[in-house]
């Protein structure tokens, strides 16, 4: 098994207990999804888990860096932070930032509240 293939069912093996996870793969890495809800991207040996305005912050306070890409010679940023290194070893903190890419998620799956006339 490559080392590739390892980092990734590691963290879906750490990821288990936040319900039914799947890897699909997408960016040279892979997306994965918790219920069907895309939480995290996994790209090389690092993975990001999905933030929007709500949680942002609690990526931001610990200097976590945004994933981005390359495209037609700019960078495209996406709403992904880098893991904090502690979900690596403490599958409590991988529950707890996956629970918080898993929130994220579900926030942008309900629909927008229209502002009253």
């Amino acid at each position: 098994m490559s080392r590739r293939h390892e980092f990734l069912a590691l963290v879906l093996d750490q990821m288990a207990a936040l319900g039914a996870i799947s890897a699909r793969a997408m960016f040279g890495g892979h997306g994965l999804y918790c219920n069907g809800l895309f939480i995290a991207i996994v790209t090389g040996d690092k993975l990001y888990f999905k933030a929007d305005a709500k949680s942002q912050p609690r990526f931001e306070t610990r200097g976590l860096p945004r994933f981005q890409y390359q495209a037609r010679g700019k960078t495209v940023q996406l709403l992904y932070y880098e893991a904090p290194p502690e979900v690596y070893e403490d599958t409590q903190a991988m529950l707890d930032w996956g629970q918080l890419a898993l929130a994220a998620a579900v926030r942008a799956r309900q629909p927008a509240r229209r502002k009253p006339h």
